[in-house]
């Protein structure tokens, strides 16, 4: 690139400054047009995680899709954004709804400014889990998908199926498939697979499964025998007791005996005080 292709000053840096605020609030503000209208003709958006490269005539659909959904949604910036000539540096964390740990997105974009516009952007995500309580992350490594969603977009997704489970409660149905969660959220097969086995790192049935326990938890009291739990578990929408009994050891580390005398000593215990 020749060394004259932007301005070799001081002043470089505001005026960069002023273009990625002006962009930044663009997105939050849900502005499609003024977004778009921040970007050069001549724009390269490498999007890394889907490997994909965009030039303007197709970032109106991307940038659309991406936008967020609802007033003061925003990004968890990670650090503050640096800016050094004519190229932003800018980090954030996308947190996904779901699966058995706290899972996340940590995103960095590098956009180089050209006559006031939006002439460059490269961004790539890391995928990054985390135990449930744990400090720590204890994995991490860039990720990779070809199936038509951004980082943003699948945290959409995640909130969507999260939401769809919540409201419709499908799980109940002890024949329920992926086919017809895929068709009651309009996401396609594949997507959701990928955000269960890929991201979330949990089986479609796993995902159900635990849904169906913690509603079963829910419904729990104080007082509850073991048969109970047993018909509250076919209730929920397992179709065995073995599969209920795995999952219940897994999720709460206790046998359903173990638990329920748990939390009658814990009632006896507040009654008491």
């Amino acid at each position: 690139m020749p060394d004259d292709l932007f301005p070799d000053d001081a002043a470089q840096t505001e005026r960069t400054r002023e273009t990625i605020l002006r962009y930044h609030l663009s997105w939050k503000h849900r502005d499609l047009e003024a977004v778009m209208a921040l970007y050069h003709p001549q724009i390269e958006y490498n999007d890394f995680y889907q490997q994909r490269c965009m030039r303007l005539g197709e970032l109106r659909e991307y940038v659309e899709n991406n936008l967020p959904r609802r007033p003061g949604e925003l990004l968890e910036h990670v650090d503050r954004i640096r800016i050094d000539g004519h190229t932003a540096f800018i980090q954030y964390c996308t947190s996904l709804q779901g699966g058995e740990g706290l899972v996340s997105f940590r995103t960095g974009e590098a956009i180089t400014v050209r006559d006031g516009l939006i002439w460059r952007i490269n961004e790539y995500a890391t995928l990054v889990r985390e135990a449930r309580g744990a400090g720590e992350a204890t994995s991490s490594r860039p990720a990779i998908s070809r199936l038509g969603l951004s980082t943003r977009q699948l945290g959409q997704l995640a909130q969507d199926l999260q939401d769809y489970f919540q409201r419709s409660q499908p799980f109940l149905d002890p024949e329920l498939d992926l086919q017809q969660v895929a068709v009651a959220t309009g996401y396609s097969r594949n997507q959701i697979s990928h955000l269960l086995n890929q991201v979330l790192g949990e089986s479609f049935y796993r995902y159900v499964n635990r849904a169906r326990l913690q509603h079963l938890l829910d419904g729990l009291q104080a007082g509850s025998d073991l048969k109970r739990i047993d018909e509250l578990a076919f209730a929920a929408g397992f179709n065995s007791l073995s599969a209920f009994y795995s999952c219940f050891k897994r999720h709460t580390g206790l046998s359903p005996t173990a638990y329920l005398k748990q939390i009658s000593s814990r009632a006896r215990t507040q009654d008491n005080d």
